[in-house]
């Protein structure tokens, strides 16, 4: 099926069910022509617009036979020459011509595999059958650096398949120590976390502003919050914080102070409502077959989960604002991934919510505890096609430069990544295809995605971890495997990326079961590290190698008037012509945390200009002059201090 005609086809749209040319579910099908008639308008005016027509879509009028007859027609005029030349080789200015010609293999960066000298050995467990699909969606992984040490730890969260837990074996989770020469040291036993939960994922917070970074595990089954105690070890305060109430299957959380008192809140999406006593089987409904094969079961065909927002209350507890906030999901969507941010610049944090299969949430902070669901006024609960999309991972970045925030959400294959360029003013756009990735990350079902910066250019790279949900698939040639291998797109900038999956080094090409993923400075050499937990086996640690000759700078920030770990600070960074924008984020990816530092690529710049530095509080703070190649301590309302000044004293064990 031509995708440049009809765009990704929704989950429902599966061919082994239903009637029509799309087997189109007849519970479903006056929706779906209605749907599919304004998607083939759009796309019928795209291609008149390319010939020089104007509005070709009223030739079909509004028959539905006559909508197949242009459709038809639509796919022959793809074909042609003119728009393989127009379309599939947009026009580019000398600066991208240069890099996209002149970049061999040799000139970029590697990603090169070095789990085996890292002395890390985890294994995720898994059911070689996933019978179920609360079997495939964990392996969420967090960098979080607990001893304030300076150097980021890595938490991997691990889960039991559906026969362990009735039997009432635990699957364990591990915390492994950075010994600041490329290796890690197992401390979860010390350290008291081995045991969480089913484990979904682990996002990084100070619920309690002491300092030390917490530990937030969502699970299938409610939420684990642990308190770390500045000792090298961790407390379960899950009960005493007020979130014990919590039993719905947990997914991507995220920690951020909506209401700017200086405390971070904790919003917590859900996804199916599953009972292990009580599970459908594998191929037992038609929304248990995926192209005829047998599958397991959701979540399409199950009852979804509502969300909760917990306010903090600063004094070591949380309360339940969900439904006088406005965002406990009453319909009931499949909640995957969240994330805080202010995506309209009002000084208040806006909610971003993926939702698996169904339309994304974004919502708008009112203010006085108050948010409006604004998603589909602001062109991001579906794609441009009008279609639902399988919601999963998700990744904040300005990689044009903008000041703006787009928003990159990963889905299941037959479908696309989707990139949402942020046009200012709550209003987003689907580039995908515009962006050069909509075709590349296709054939895969992505997880865990992360804007960042491969080459240290100062323009902000894509990269992201795919895998199969569904075992089953390599029984059948249906044009994807279960597993699958990573993909990493270059910034061309000009709005592009160039796919350079198979130019930076063989590891990468490996077909895994991927979920989680977190990127940060392991190293402290301003080169990022990519820590992908894989849902069967081993993680994967990918560093990068190379004539790595670009400059860079790197941010640890800690608030006063605003929360400790200063999540949301947001960072303005200028080197000559060269302007970026980065955020300190709680969550995201895919079930993950990525470092709370902030690094910047410099390109050949050898210092900053200007460091303009945005805090949850409101109050503003500007550097001058600060030389690369150097991690700075910043303190709201000191400027740059000595790391001291930052780090909470340690405690006694």
């Amino acid at each position: 099926m031509n995708k440049k005609v009809f765009g990704a086809l929704p989950q429902q749209l599966e061919p082994d069910e239903g009637i029509g040319f799309f087997r189109i579910p007849r519970s479903s099908l006056n929706q779906k022509i209605k749907r599919l008639n304004i998607a083939l308008k759009k796309r019928l005016n795209s291609i008149g617009d390319l010939m020089g027509l104007s509005d070709i879509s009223r030739w079909a009028g509004n028959d539905w036979t006559l909508h197949w007859a242009a459709s038809a027609l639509a796919i022959v005029l793809c074909a042609m020459p003119w728009r393989a030349a127009s379309a599939q080789q947009p026009a580019v200015g000398h600066e991208t011509v240069g890099r996209a010609m002149n970049q061999s293999a040799s000139d970029l960066p590697q990603l090169v595999d070095i789990t085996a000298k890292t002395g890390i050995h985890f294994t995720h467990l898994s059911s070689p059958g996933k019978k179920y699909i609360v079997e495939s969606m964990s392996g969420g992984v967090a960098l979080v650096d607990y001893d304030r040490d300076g150097w980021p730890d890595i938490f991997f969260t691990n889960a039991p398949d559906v026969d362990m837990s009735l039997a009432g074996t635990k699957a364990r989770s591990a915390l492994y120590h950075n010994n600041h020469d490329g290796t890690f040291t197992d401390v979860t036993d010390k350290a008291g976390v081995g045991h969480p939960c089913w484990a979904m994922g682990a996002i990084v917070g100070d619920y309690n502003n002491d300092g030390w970074p917490d530990l937030l595990i969502s699970c299938f089954g409610g939420v684990v919050l642990y308190q770390n105690n500045g000792n090298g070890t961790f407390t379960d305060v899950t009960k005493q914080a007020g979130l014990s109430s919590d039993r719905g299957w947990a997914t991507g959380a995220a920690f951020g102070d909506y209401d700017n008192d200086g405390f971070v809140d904790l919003f917590v999406p859900h996804y199916v409502d599953l009972d292990l006593n009580d599970l459908p089987t594998l191929g037992s409904k038609k929304t248990c077959m995926y192209h005829e094969i047998p599958v397991q079961c959701g979540p399409r065909g199950l009852q979804g989960s509502p969300d909760n927002l917990y306010h903090n209350n600063g004094n070591g507890t949380f309360t339940d604002v969900s439904k006088q906030a406005g965002v406990d999901d009453a319909q009931k969507y499949f909640g995957l991934t969240s994330v805080w941010s202010d995506f309209n610049g009002d000084g208040r944090l806006d909610l971003f919510v993926a939702n698996d299969g169904e339309p994304n949430y974004l919502y708008q902070n009112d203010g006085h505890g108050k948010f409006t669901d604004v998603a589909y006024q602001a062109g991001i609960a579906v794609n441009k096609d009008g279609y639902e999309q399988a919601n999963m991972g998700v990744a904040l970045g300005d990689y044009l430069h903008t000041g703006r925030f787009a928003i990159a959400i990963t889905h299941f294959s037959e479908e696309y990544t989707t990139l949402f360029r942020n046009d200012g003013g709550f209003n987003f756009t689907d580039v995908s295809d515009q962006a050069g990735i909509a075709l590349a990350t296709a054939p895969y079902v992505g997880w865990g995605d992360s804007f960042f910066d491969l080459d240290n250019d100062g323009w902000p790279d894509l990269f992201l971890v795919n895998g199969h949900v569904y075992p089953q698939v390599d029984t059948k040639d249906i044009g994807t495997k279960y597993r699958e291998p990573k993909l990493m797109f270059l910034n061309q900038h000009d709005g592009k990326f160039r796919d350079i999956s198979k130019l930076v080094g063989p590891a990468i090409q490996i077909p895994q079961v991927s979920r989680g993923l977190a990127v940060g400075d392991l190293f402290n050499d301003g080169h990022m590290e990519l820590v992908v937990e894989n849902l069967e086996g081993s993680p994967m640690i990918l560093r990068t190698e190379g004539d790595l000759k670009n400059q860079w700078i790197s941010f640890e920030f800690a608030g006063t008037k605003s929360n400790r770990l200063a999540l949301n600070t947001r960072v303005r960074v200028t080197a000559g012509d060269l302007v970026q924008v980065g955020e300190v984020l709680s969550g995201g990816s895919y079930l993950s945390q990525n470092d709370l530092r902030l690094h910047f690529g410099l390109g050949c710049h050898d210092k900053v200009d200007t460091v303009e530095i945005t805090w949850p509080s409101g109050e503003k703070e500007t550097l001058h002059g600060l030389s690369a190649g150097h991690y700075y301590s910043v303190l709201e309302g000191h400027g740059v201090v000595p790391r001291e000044k930052i780090v909470p004293v340690a405690k006694a064990h």
